[in-house]
């Protein structure tokens, strides 16, 4: 056991380093980026109208939110795996994802002023890791089977 920390030292401290990143950037999310949907999806929000924003404020903020949350996605999964395939997969899909989130969040935002769960769960997916907790398990999986 203790050789097997010795071994992966230094995989274990870049993953509590990147797990103590994430939880400063939830921490301190109100005063790094400006969010009003950080109150409103707080409030009953169900019946109210969206919040007035800044849009060009909202999207860097929520661009750099996502881009921080990347960066320490693919150091995470790069320590784990150190494959470089898996890695370019993984920024080629956060990239994807950044297009396709951003469109789908000003596009409800504009166009569907009553859509407040779907808008609620998009922007969960922008501003929070979550694709890393779905990448880790699967590319665990395919090694697990690559390597039969």
């Amino acid at each position: 056991m203790r050789s097997n920390i010795m071994k992966y030292g230094v995989e274990i401290l870049t993953a509590i380093f990147v797990v103590l990143c994430f939880g400063l950037i939830r921490t301190f999310e109100s005063e790094l980026f400006y969010d009003p949907f950080l109150e409103y999806f707080e409030l009953d929000f169900k019946n109210l109208p969206f919040p007035k924003v800044d849009s060009f404020k909202l999207f860097c903020g929520l661009f750099l939110r996502y881009f921080l949350n990347t960066i320490l996605s693919l150091i995470l999964i790069y320590a784990l795996f150190r494959d470089r395939e898996i890695l370019k997969f993984s920024t080629f899909l956060y990239l994807f994802f950044l297009v396709v989130l951003f469109v789908l969040f000003f596009a409800i935002l504009n166009c569907f002023p009553d859509a407040n769960w779907l808008l609620f769960y998009v922007r969960r997916f922008i501003i929070q890791p979550i694709f890393v907790l779905l990448f880790i398990p699967a590319f665990y999986y395919q090694q697990l089977n690559f390597k039969k």
